[in-house]
């Protein structure tokens, strides 16, 4: 009832993260997970990060609170309280706030972002990706006052518009944020980021009008947003991420960081798909990965696998040179001789 199997690999993540965050931070930690449930997150990031010196669990359900204090039985640091995620707990501010909301965190939010303190971490997630991701464009603007992208790219226009609604709330408390690690994951999208007591600057949050973008194609039906338009992450941070030794799924954890480390050396928005391209100018067959990532290399573009699709392609050269790249490197003779090379 209160333990998602399917998340056990986010959960590793939630490890990771705080383990690099910490060792950066070099001080003993406070933390809030909002919504605990029976505590397969908080409790694991009380035990196998060694990062809080106490840690706030909430859960409404009191038939969950019951297993989540015998779950946390005996652990240090760890307190359980049975309350409402909107209601503020003793204890605050505290270095670290996660929220992990069944569908919207959007309710939420204000709360979290009243109790995390100066610089530190507030971790995000949502689950509502029909509504993120274009399938209910009135329910996205009306929750998070954005208009979607839909298609393919819809779930990174989720990700962007997640991160442009805690921006913006986060101004209107006199804050900012700054992403550390933004992704995309299966059904859902999930953002760490730091809420700084600086005043509010010119954050990267706007809107794409399709007549004007030069980037991946997203459609006619714009414009988009606001979307956040920076990075999604911090390369110091994603480059220290490691392998918890406790990970539940270590192997599929180990290739999800390798291609965030490729990742984050082209950290901008939106990608390209072999495949897609190929459609859209009606090529006799996709160029391959390889063949596309070395051709835009070549002519002096950054470009790497992106985290958000299999064959994804990031890169920071316009849609005019990706095209061209995919007329050239297309054909069969050239893709056996990337093959070849790689």
């Amino acid at each position: 009832m209160f333990y998602n199997p399917s998340m056990a690999m986010d959960r590793d993540l939630g490890v990771a993260f705080v383990r690099a965050w910490a060792t950066a931070r070099g001080a003993p930690s406070t933390g809030w997970e909002m919504m605990a449930a029976t505590g397969a997150r908080g409790l694991r990031l009380i035990r196998e990060s060694g990062s809080f010196a106490t840690f706030t669990l909430t859960e409404a359900n009191p038939a969950a609170v019951e297993v989540l204090r015998e779950n946390a039985r005996g652990l240090a640091g760890a307190r359980v309280v049975l309350g409402d995620a909107r209601k503020v707990p003793e204890g605050s501010p505290f270095d670290y706030v996660d929220l992990d909301p069944y569908g919207t965190p959007a309710p939420f939010v204000p709360a979290a972002l009243s109790a995390v303190g100066p610089s530190g971490v507030l971790a995000v997630t949502a689950t509502d990706m029909t509504v993120l991701a274009g399938a209910q464009s009135e329910a996205c603007r009306r929750r998070y006052g954005s208009r979607p992208v839909r298609g393919r790219l819809g779930p990174e226009g989720g990700l962007r518009i997640l991160v442009a609604f805690l921006a913006r709330a986060a101004r209107e408390r006199g804050r900012r944020i700054r992403p550390l690690l933004c992704y995309v994951r299966g059904h859902h999208v999930r953002a760490f980021v730091q809420v700084a007591e600086s005043p509010p600057g010119n954050e990267p949050v706007g809107t794409i009008d399709p007549a004007t973008w030069t980037g991946p194609y997203l459609g006619s039906d714009g414009p988009y947003g606001p979307l956040w338009l920076g990075p999604l992450f911090d390369r110091p941070l994603v480059d220290a991420l490691e392998t918890p030794p406790d990970a539940a799924e270590a192997r599929q954890v180990t290739g999800f960081l390798a291609r965030l480390h490729e990742e984050v050396i082209v950290d901008v928005p939106f990608y390209y798909e072999p495949n897609v391209l190929a459609s859209s100018l009606s090529l006799s067959e996709p160029p391959s990965e390889i063949a596309l990532l070395q051709g835009l290399r070549g002519e002096g573009y950054r470009a790497a696998r992106t985290h958000a699709r299999p064959e994804g392609i990031r890169t920071d050269a316009p849609r005019s040179e990706v095209e061209a790249v995919a007329r050239r490197v297309s054909s069969p003779d050239q893709s056996q001789k990337a093959r070849v090379r790689a």
